[in-house]
């Protein structure tokens, strides 16, 4: 019997390439979109699903249910992407981004880990990204609300255990998406103390999703997840040096290290 994946966000980007993957291996997949019916040529199973609807949340699983009579994988893939001065940022976006990127995932595994448990068995793959293991320069609210994910995967996977159910991360690096056009972008405001820096870093950022890798990649490392018996706790994938930025954050002494992200980012 194949085993039952849902994907959150799977009708494009990282999502839809997992989602496609998984299917050509055998899997009984689903994907969410909150429009899934705009996505005619899926070559999976699209259900309704709004991460900030908790509703909405529990028909798709029951939906998922109904149809399979099992959810063996969950991977939390909808996000958001967020830039600007932390300063200039509105608050109702800030608060947005966290219920998308945190509160979303959080309560996507709140209402599968039942069926889960009544399985006693289940892995659940948290998509969180590189970004979310340091503070990046006009994107704090993504590395905070990434990383607050990482963090509560480490204490769920701890209580969730004795229930014979798996979590771990997944953080990507920068991949070639649509994620630019769906993120919020504060205005680069004409006399802003923030325009001539914010301006340059926000033509960084997108030039480095343009230029990312195959999202291909983290759909193939995903597939390997799922068929590891035991997962570890994190892990990453993406070009040599966005990972190993990660090493150099635990090495280096904190005022070095952002002096290498400063360089880096020309600020």
């Amino acid at each position: 019997m194949s085993k039952v994946v849902l994907i959150t966000g799977g009708s494009s980007g990282i999502g839809k390439s997992i989602g496609e993957f998984l299917t050509y291996k055998g899997y009984d997949v689903y994907g969410t979109s909150r429009t899934p019916e705009r996505y005619t040529d899926s070559k999976f199973r699209l259900v309704a699903l709004d991460v900030a609807d908790t509703t909405s949340i529990k028909k798709a699983i029951q939906t998922v249910v109904e149809g399979s009579g099992r959810v063996d994988v969950l991977i939390n893939n909808a996000g958001a992407g967020i830039t600007g001065p932390i300063e200039e940022i509105p608050d109702v976006e800030i608060k947005r981004n966290f219920e998308t990127n945190l509160f979303g995932p959080i309560n996507v595994i709140k209402a599968v880990l039942p069926q889960m448990r009544l399985q006693n068995s289940g892995l659940i793959i948290n998509i969180t990204s590189i970004a979310g293991y340091m503070g990046l320069p006009y994107r704090g609210i993504y590395s905070a609300s990434k990383g607050a994910l990482e963090l509560i995967t480490e204490a769920f996977r701890m209580e969730i255990k004795d229930f014979n159910i798996r979590m771990t991360n997944l953080a990507p690096g920068d991949f070639a998406t649509n994620i630019a056009a769906g993120r919020y972008h504060a205005p680069v405001t004409k006399g802003s103390p923030y325009e001539t820096k914010y301006g340059s870093v926000l033509k960084n950022i997108d030039e480095d999703v343009d230029n990312g890798n195959d999202p291909a990649l983290v759909a193939n490392a995903v597939f390997k997840i799922i068929n590891t018996p035991y997962p570890k706790i994190h892990y990453k994938v993406g070009a040599f040096l966005q990972k190993f930025s990660v090493v150099l954050k635990r090495i280096l002494p904190d005022k070095t290290y952002e002096k290498m992200l400063m360089k880096h980012y020309k600020l």
